[in-house]
């Protein structure tokens, strides 16, 4: 199997780009099931690029639904080092405007427990740091890259996870912005957080859509709105993706990439050594597995 060290998840608007060559794909299982869908690889930039579908072919999985696991397993087995994550958001503040892209830095996770959130369950603990969940490298060189795309970026950022797929209600968009959030959304967690566990530098590219339902004279978030402004802005995401993409340094070491050395709980002769099989690739480095 290939090796590729760099992927995005997004949708098909992304894997599409004309400036990607040499494309193919490759269908994985894991042992959390098959993932959202085919993982298209290409060249992009002098670079091998993995395309993984978050919401599959079509956009046909809800965000509450999604393989999140199998996702990252199975970018996992490809070699992958560093993801970018492709997101629409809806804004809190009124600076952050539809149109603007952000980079993630602080996740607050208000899912209810209805996602499996880590690989690590019984016969092997691990407690994972995210402090800071997503990779200060891969954020300033995506924030760069929008910049010299001419776009609008923030380069710090806040987003409230929600389940959905309902969006929030008024008093709920309220309650976040008074939290201090600046963005809403579904899809960062629990995906960010595997994506630490598996020891993989993780980043979002945030593409704002809408001002949600807390602002009193803009339109309240619809799923029509957000595609409308997806489809207005995608050049602008594809050539700052292109260009991040490129300047990624596929060598760079980042802290992520040693997250499990000082996260696992379980004394190494009392793990299952059917969990250690299992979840083999995410710790081959860190028990020194053949």
């Amino acid at each position: 199997m290939e090796t590729v060290r760099i992927a995005v998840i997004g949708g098909s608007g992304l894997y599409n780009m004309p400036a990607i060559s040499d494309l193919g794909e490759v269908s994985l299982d894991t042992p959390f099931g098959k993932p959202s869908g085919v993982i298209r690889i290409g060249s992009l930039g002098g670079k091998r690029i993995a395309f993984l579908p978050r919401h599959g072919e079509g956009h046909v999985l809800s965000p509450s639904t999604l393989p999140y696991r199998a996702n990252i397993f199975a970018l996992k087995q490809l070699g992958v080092r560093f993801i970018i994550a492709v997101n629409a958001v809806g804004s809190l503040r009124e600076d952050y405007e539809p149109g603007h892209i952000a980079t993630l830095d602080q996740i607050i996770d208000y899912t209810i427990q209805t996602r499996p959130r880590s690989f690590f369950e019984d016969g092997l603990v691990a407690h994972v740091s995210v402090a800071d969940p997503t990779s200060a490298y891969l954020r300033g060189v995506m924030a760069d890259a929008v910049e010299a795309a001419g776009g609008t970026v923030h380069r710090s950022a806040t987003i409230l996870v929600e389940d959905g797929p309902r969006f929030a209600t008024r008093a709920e968009s309220h309650l976040f912005r008074a939290w201090g959030c600046h963005l809403i959304g579904m899809t960062s967690a629990p995906e960010a957080f595997l994506a630490r566990e598996a020891e993989i530098a993780y980043a979002s590219l945030a593409h704002v859509t809408d001002f949600d339902s807390w602002h009193s004279h803009e339109a309240d978030v619809t799923s029509d709105l957000v595609i409308e402004t997806l489809f207005k802005n995608i050049e602008l995401v594809r050539r700052a993706l292109a260009i991040a993409l490129e300047r990624i340094d596929e060598d760079q070491i980042d802290p992520a990439h040693t997250a499990l050395g000082a996260a696992l709980a379980t004394p190494r002769a009392a793990m299952d050594a059917n969990v250690i099989d299992r979840l083999r690739p995410i710790l081959a480095r860190v028990l020194n597995l053949d």
